[in-house]
């Protein structure tokens, strides 16, 4: 089935239904968050609170183990300290709920969670200071430690073959390359395919594992006002791109993402290194294939969002966001090369450690 009929559509009086059956919570207020491919709303009901419920796309609805282990992390980090969301268990004591409804395809089946809602602006809406960056970065790191700790019985579902979003599997790439037909961009794609292969690929045996959350982005990255006049992390929403990864993985999502929203992109690796080292110092390996897994993240966000785009084009304008701007970062990136960039990142990040 194509994802185009996976992604959920339900209307507010479905939403309020299920709201009232699952939970027993009479929504005063419903309104509709954005989200890539399933379905998320602010919830906010009579008897007080604030929650998102989230539908799972059909297809994700599939794997309910997956989701289980997702939700299990979030409520991990939360116990340690770190602000995820946390899962309202049902009026059966259940986290999640396969509900079948149609919502104009048929009867389907959707994973349905009510999740604690986070305060705060998402990060792509304030300005990237280098102790905001520096936060972030610090924020990732963190993240993915206390992951490492996690126990669950089913954490080997976190193995996920083949998931073309994990920077593990990267020559995935080339099955979706004709959505660039006639675009120069083609060929930078092909490049950096190419420099993955090579450079980074031989190394992964050296490279540090871990439980990455993956998808560590601006949308997912929620801030609020702290006491200096800048901004604190008060969340990190979305865990559905979770996998087993390495810790470099994470770090270059990280950067990737940040570079989308900054006027100035080439002045964002070296804060969030630096934020990222004081947690978790980089091997020399990791810090040689940081360059390219940054380049590697860029045209997975392109390419994948133009492959969606043929899918879902009435969501087009949400699908592009971070790709309009991406195009422009990747070629300047591509174009001032690996060792300009590396030497910017590092000592930037060399001097706000020293600042420290």
């Amino acid at each position: 089935m194509s994802m185009k009929h996976a992604k959920p559509n339900f209307s507010q009086s479905q939403v309020s239904e299920m709201v009232k059956k699952l939970f027993n919570l009479t929504p005063s207020e419903i309104r509709s968050l954005p989200s890539y491919d399933d379905q998320n709303f602010y919830v906010a009901p009579v008897e007080g609170g604030e929650y998102v419920l989230k539908i799972m796309n059909s297809e994700d609805s599939k794997n309910p183990t997956l989701i289980e282990v997702q939700t299990y992390a979030m409520s991990f980090l939360h116990q340690n300290r770190l602000p995820a969301q946390t899962a309202v268990p049902t009026t059966t004591g259940q986290l999640m709920s396969l509900e079948e409804i149609d919502c104009g395809y048929g009867c389907q089946k959707y994973l349905v969670r009510l999740l604690t809602y986070l305060p705060g602006t998402t990060i792509s809406k304030v300005p990237l200071s280098p102790q905001l960056l520096y936060e972030t970065g610090k924020t990732a790191a963190r993240m993915d430690k206390i992951l490492q700790k996690m126990e669950h019985p089913h954490l080997s579902v976190l193995q996920r073959e083949e998931f073309k979003w994990s920077l593990s599997y990267v020559p995935i790439l080339e099955t979706y390359l004709s959505v660039l037909d006639g675009d120069p961009l083609q060929e930078v794609v092909k490049s950096v395919i190419h420099q993955y292969k090579t450079s980074v690929v031989p190394k992964y045996f050296i490279f540090r594992k871990c439980i990455n959350h993956g998808d560590f982005n601006d949308l997912n990255v929620l801030v609020q006002p702290d006491e200096s006049d800048g901004y604190k992390i008060s969340g990190i929403l979305d865990f559905g791109d979770m996998s087993s990864g390495y810790y470099i993985h994470e770090l270059a999502i990280t950067i990737m993402y940040m570079m989308n929203e900054h006027p100035c992109p080439l002045e964002v690796g070296g804060p969030i290194i630096a934020g990222w080292e004081s947690i978790f110092p980089l091997s020399e390996a990791e810090k040689d294939c940081l360059y390219v897994l940054v380049l590697c993240r860029f045209c997975q966000s392109l390419v994948f969002a133009r492959y969606s785009v043929t899918l879902q084009p009435e969501n087009a304008e949400y699908l592009m966001i971070s790709s309009k701007k991406g195009i422009h970062v990747l070629h300047q990136l591509w174009e001032l090369g690996k060792e300009h960039v590396e030497r910017v990142w590092f000592q930037s990040a060399a001097q706000v450690s020293d600042r420290k």
